[in-house]
């Protein structure tokens, strides 16, 4: 995988149970209410600072001080260098269950860090070489995955790196246009041209804290999921995806009438937000208002319905119910939608296996092994392929 200019690059964001669609707004939205946040049923527990998210070990700056002469004219060439070499050493993985969500320190040091972590590294990195760092949001189609009886929503940033003359002004430079690199970490993302808009280093700080508290509610950790929500409205109190989070945890915890307050607050700040959405519809039912909740999952239908990764979910949540028939027929309608989606040949494998015919899993699994692009999806499809094998010679 080269680099190249003007190309691009991109990174994971997660949000729990539901789907995140961030749109355009013309207007500037309303103050958020941070009173809400006041009298919380949760301690509140230190987390990383952004500087400690963004700064770079000893270890590191050594590194780059033996590869690069820090006080030269920036050129984007050095980019190149040290982003093909997190390309090289990393596998692609991206990952959406674990505590891969690492400061660039971390992520230095374990290239297999989700790719919002990767990009965060990339900023830091171009930062000591006195490039200049934009982050950008993608917006590409909703996309989400399933696990533990939570849907992760994937979301993507990239970084837009140019040179940053500024600091040599002093100097006889010949200024021209500048040239820009785009880092990109989703070969999905590359390949398509998504409009993209400009966000801040600390909306991206807030989408860290917002991952780190998604994972820490999943797993039960209340006190320090609160922590990181908090974090992320402290520091940019706008992040609608923040407070739809924190609904959730305060709804999970018995504490409807704040969680309806925060998912109204989600949607004031960001009215295309079906995370809130879609669990302000669950709040609804949990608070006997079925009829609300009907009329908003009816909306989102609409909105979702020729999105395959929105099949396959439903799909999958047939399958959890045991209506085998239903599963493959949404997943069969995902791929009718998306022919290469790898996700849904190796859904119907699922599926066809629990139905006791091992030809169509065997075949299934291995469409979805010849379309996945990455790494650790081919490293699973062949594992099942094998087991699968070994299970018909006995």
């Amino acid at each position: 995988m080269k680099l190249s200019y003007q190309s691009a690059f991109s990174a994971i964001m997660l949000f729990v149970s539901g789907l995140v669609l961030t749109g355009c707004q013309t207007t500037s939205p309303p103050p958020a209410n941070l009173a809400l946040l006041d009298h919380a049923p949760f301690e509140t527990l230190p987390v990383e600072t952004q500087e400690e998210i963004f700064s770079l070990d000893d270890s590191i700056i050594e590194t780059l001080n033996n590869t690069f002469k820090r006080y030269e004219e920036p050129e984007l060439r050095s980019a190149e260098v040290i982003m093909q070499f997190l390309l090289d050493n990393g596998d692609e993985t991206l990952s959406y269950m674990s505590d891969a969500n690492l400061t660039a320190s971390q992520a230095y040091h374990n290239l297999n860090a989700n790719c919002l972590s990767l990009s965060i590294l990339a900023y830091s990195l171009s930062e000591y070489l006195n490039l200049k760092g934009q982050f950008q949001k993608v917006h590409v189609p909703e996309y989400w995955a399933s696990s533990r009886g939570y849907n992760f929503l994937s979301g993507h940033i990239n970084l837009k790196v140019y040179e940053d003359r500024t600091k040599f002004i002093g100097k006889d430079v010949l200024h021209t246009s500048p040239r820009t690199l785009t880092i990109d970490f989703d070969p999905n993302s590359r390949q398509q041209a998504f409009r993209t808009t400009e966000i801040t280093k600390d909306r991206v700080t807030a989408m860290f804290y917002n991952n780190k508290g998604a994972i820490n509610m999943v797993e039960g950790r209340h006190d320090l999921a609160f922590s990181y929500f908090q974090a992320a409205i402290n520091i940019d109190s706008q992040y609608s995806s923040a407070w739809a989070n924190l609904a959730i945890l305060y709804r999970i915890s018995d504490t409807l009438d704040i969680a309806e307050k925060m998912y109204n607050q989600a949607l004031s700040l960001n009215p295309d937000n079906n995370t809130a959405k879609g669990n302000l519809a669950v709040l609804y039912e949990l608070t006997n208002r079925a009829e609300q909740a009907q009329e908003i999952r009816a909306q989102l239908y609409q909105i979702r319905r020729k999105n395959p990764y929105y099949v396959l979910t439903l799909g999958n949540e047939a399958l959890d119910q045991g209506n085998i028939v239903k599963a493959i027929h949404y997943y069969r309608d995902a791929l009718k939608l998306d022919k290469r989606l790898h996700d849904g040949h190796f859904a119907l494998a699922k599926a066809y296996y629990a139905m006791g015919k091992l030809d169509l899993t065997r075949r299934h699994l291995q469409r979805a092994l010849a379309l996945s692009q990455f790494k650790h999806n081919q490293i699973q499809y062949r594992g099942k392929l094998e087991w699968l094998d070994a299970v018909a010679k006995n």
